[in-house]
């Protein structure tokens, strides 16, 4: 796994899906830049954006507080988790680029499960401030869609797509 370092900031009204996409190719292709000369590869790039309806995103929270506030704002509602995903082929710079949508139905949250959660840290760097994987899923009462998008990669699309290029991990 090698980061891209590629900024993560959403502009003002743009469109969840399309920004998970954007930023997944553009951290393919930053990857891809980084490869040395020549080299034969098929690098994948991955974005999480976790966006309430209406299309507000909550983003990775830069501090504990942030956190919170993202889980207030999540408490008692359903919103989406959506990857983006960018096979890129090197050399040659073919690119596939697909989104995955999880709807999740998160239950309301008393003020001290979001102090006491937000306060663990767990939720830093995590797109909405929680991770399903660890002990954010004990607020979760209902998937719509693939669990391991929520994660961060939708593995069952991402191994149809392998699988199609003759790929069998």
């Amino acid at each position: 796994m090698l980061p891209a370092g590629v900024p993560e900031e959403a502009p003002p009204g743009v469109d969840p899906a399309a920004l998970a996409r954007d930023l997944a190719a553009r951290k393919a292709r930053a990857a891809a830049a980084a490869l040395p000369p020549g080299a034969r590869a098929l690098v994948l790039g991955a974005d999480t954006v976790v966006a309430l309806d209406g299309g507000r995103i909550l983003d990775k929270p830069a501090d504990r507080e942030e956190a919170a506030s993202h889980l207030r704002s999540l408490s008692g509602t359903t919103h989406s988790v959506i990857t983006g995903v960018c096979l890129r082929e090197e050399p040659g710079g073919g690119e596939e680029v697909f989104h995955a949508e999880t709807r999740v139905t998160m239950r309301p949250l008393s003020a001290e499960e979001v102090a006491a959660y937000a306060g663990s840290g767990e939720g830093l760097g995590k797109a909405g401030g929680y991770a399903l994987q660890e002990n954010g899923d004990r607020f979760v009462t209902r998937l719509e869609g693939s669990r391991s998008n929520v994660v961060g990669l939708p593995v069952e699309e991402v191994l149809l797509r392998l699988r199609a290029r003759g790929i069998h991990p």
